[in-house]
C-alpha cells in the first residue's frame, strides 16, 4: 500500500471511530474542508506535514498516534504514487 492510500485510510477510519463528519473535522482542526475532502479522495498527492498535525490535533492524537497503525508498517520503502 502507498503512503498516500494508507493516509486516506487511517483518516476515515479514525473520523468512523470518533463519529466526526468532514465539517466537524475541519471546525476541530481548523483546516477547511476543502483540503481534508482532497487529502481524503485522493485529489491531493502529497499531504503537507504541517496539515497532518492539524488534523491529528483536531482527531485528539499525536502524529505517533496516527502513524502508529497497520496500514504504515512496512510502506516507509514504497512510492507515493
Amino acid at each position: 500500500m502507498n503512503t498516500v492510500l494508507a493516509i486516506r485510510r487511517r483518516l476515515f477510519y479514525l473520523c468512523r471511530r470518533r463519529h466526526m463528519t468532514i465539517a466537524s473535522l475541519s471546525i476541530q482542526a481548523q483546516v477547511p474542508a476543502s483540503t481534508i475532502k482532497n487529502v481524503l479522495y485522493g485529489r491531493s498527492q502529497n499531504p503537507g506535514i504541517g496539515t497532518l498535525q492539524l488534523l491529528c490535533d483536531g482527531l485528539g492524537i499525536s502524529l505517533y498516534e496516527f502513524f502508529d497503525s497497520e496500514e504504515f508498517r512496512g510502506s516507509a520503502s514504497k512510492p507515493a504514487g
